[in-house]
């Protein structure tokens, strides 16, 4: 701990933020398989099979974005006392935040599976996508307990410096998951095809294997956290402090799930096609984000540590250089996109060249100003390890709300572009809050808000999250 502490406070800013960042970047390429597997199957179902997906997606995820802030909040306090060498409240966070985000997401899931149909009427989603749309949600909805335990399982063991293990069962439930996929969609011998539903089902499975090998590693307490079925009593003062903690980016998280689920509104009145062409769209837009979010965590890491060590000028540089990455990587792997548009569409769907066409022509309107999604990503965890923030809940309301979403509409709507309008919008919402939340960082204010003189709690929402004293 003390050596990676000395590495991130001294020496090269852009050697210690890759190497830190590469780890996080490989994981989460690893959990994206997902979603690239059941877009890969899927797809060869039809059409009618990825708009199910694809309109599934937003709703299930606004629904864990919804928990997302517990999570966020246990791995930030586990983190915190281990670097504090407290192992005591280490285990005890961990205990109460597994406790926490399983009530959530069981809660949760249970008001998504209920509400599903309503929620597929309310997105006027076409009769030959309703069945497949409702089956996959509500597989899914089935599955967020588990989703839920197992990414509560890799923040805290990365918060302890445990990066190995949860990438070796990422890895191993990836590859049984495209392994059942076609069995569960097509079926095999005695065991009839589920359809989309399959993929649901397949996904699910591996979640549940990987959710239980999770708290099976926490209950043995051999990796750095030792967790106990006696633990698991609520502590509310705990609990309370670690939703004031959390709740900035639950409703950060949420904002940007809720502001799909509108954009899918606006999307399913363009037919079937549309909607396929976004689901696939959509889905290589998130994988090109992953090394964008690596390096943002990096980046929170970094900033956050090297604010606590009193060195805010080169928290100022390790966002900069940040940012600076994010843009240049993105940047060339959108030009790489765009040149290969059509081959990478037709790797998700067969047989439907409409769809191969309009995804093509989203990828190469959306794909240049993919940089620009480097340099916001950056920047909103520079906001959020300074404690402000309030800052990256500014910056997401204004996107999704102020920008996105009306551009859509009149683009839509109110101009010859029709469909082609829908994708215009996600350059121009990206470019525009790129310029704002640099324009926002270089003012400065940030910095004022993290104050680290020894006599001084760090932030805000540090000193709201330190509850040594509860727990005596």
């Amino acid at each position: 701990m003390s050596t990676n502490r000395q590495k991130f406070l001294e020496g090269s800013i852009p050697r210690a933020l890759i190497t830190f960042a590469i780890p996080i970047i490989l994981a989460n390429i690893l959990q994206t398989g997902y979603q690239l597997t059941d877009a890969f199957w899927v797809g060869r179902v039809g059409a009618e099979a990825v708009a199910a997906v694809s309109i599934s997606f937003p709703v299930t995820f606004l629904v864990i974005a919804l928990g997302a802030g517990l999570a966020m909040s246990g791995a930030t306090l586990s983190a915190q006392y281990m670097g504090a060498g407290r192992q005591d409240l280490v285990n005890h966070a961990a205990a109460q935040t597994m406790l926490m985000v399983t009530v959530s997401s069981v809660f949760l899931g249970t008001t998504g599976y209920i509400i599903a149909p309503y929620l597929l009427e309310l997105l006027n989603v076409e009769p030959n996508v309703y069945d497949g749309a409702l089956k996959f949600m509500r597989v899914s909805f089935v599955g967020v307990i588990f989703v839920f335990m197992f990414a509560m399982f890799q923040s805290l063991m990365r918060g302890v410096g445990q990066t190995k293990l949860p990438l070796l069962i990422v890895f191993l439930t990836v590859i049984l998951n495209f392994i059942l996929d076609p069995i569960f969609i097509f079926g095999w011998g005695p065991l009839p095809g589920f359809g989309v539903m399959g993929a649901a089902m397949a996904t699910l499975l591996t979640q549940v294997l990987a959710a239980f090998t999770g708290m099976y590693i926490f209950l043995r307490g051999r990796h750095g956290i030792q967790m106990s079925f006696q633990a698991l009593k609520p502590d509310m003062p705990y609990i309370k402090k670690a939703f004031l903690l959390g709740f900035p980016g639950s409703v950060e998280l949420s904002t940007r799930a809720f502001g799909l689920i509108v954009m899918s509104f606006l999307i399913s009145s363009f037919g079937t096609v549309t909607i396929a062409a976004y689901g696939i769209g959509s889905t290589i837009l998130q994988v090109i984000t992953i090394p964008a979010l690596g390096l943002a965590m990096a980046v929170s890491t970094l900033v956050g540590q090297n604010i606590g060590a009193g060195k805010i000028e080169r928290a100022a540089k390790v966002a900069q250089f940040g940012a600076l990455l994010g843009f240049v990587v993105l940047t060339l792997v959108g030009v790489f996109a765009y040149i290969f548009a059509e081959v990478i569409i037709a790797f998700f769907i067969v047989g439907h060249p409409e769809v191969v066409q309009h995804g093509a022509k989203f990828i190469r309107i959306m794909c240049l100003a993919w940089g620009t999604i480097g340099v916001q990503f950056c920047i909103a965890s520079a906001f959020r390890a300074s404690g402000n923030m309030l800052n990256a809940m500014i910056i997401a309301l204004v996107s999704q709300w102020m920008i996105q979403f009306p551009l859509a509409y009149v683009l839509s709507k109110h101009t010859v572009l029709n469909a082609e309008g829908l994708w215009w919008s996600f350059p121009i919402t990206n470019i525009v809050m790129a310029v704002i939340a640099v324009c926002w960082f270089a003012k400065g204010d940030w910095k004022s808000t993290r104050l680290t003189e020894q006599d001084k709690k760090i932030a805000q929402v540090t000193q709201e999250a330190m509850i040594e004293d509860t727990f005596r």
